[in-house]
């Protein structure tokens, strides 16, 4: 992570499930991850925010809810192509 700043902070007053979520939505505005990217794997990420598996699995729940990935059963978690009009 470039900054100083970890993006999960279990300190704050906010799930860090909700933390991780945020964090990749951020990556996803951002542009560092492109429509049809592959998200790392729940293992990989859990890793890279110190954080539980559950915890990704929550987040990337909460990003498919959003709109902004999409999950295949045994190919992954790709980012949802933008329905900007």
């Amino acid at each position: 992570m470039g900054d100083d700043q970890r993006p999960v902070d279990p300190s704050r007053p906010v799930y860090v499930w909700q933390q991780a979520a945020d964090w990749i939505a951020r990556r996803i505005e951002a542009g560092e991850l492109r429509p049809g990217a592959r998200l790392e794997g729940e293992r990989e990420l859990a890793e890279q925010l110190g954080v539980a598996v559950g915890t990704v699995r929550r987040a990337v729940q909460d990003l498919r809810e959003r709109g902004l990935v999409v999950t295949l059963p045994a190919k992954g978690t790709y980012v949802a192509e933008r329905a900007d009009s």
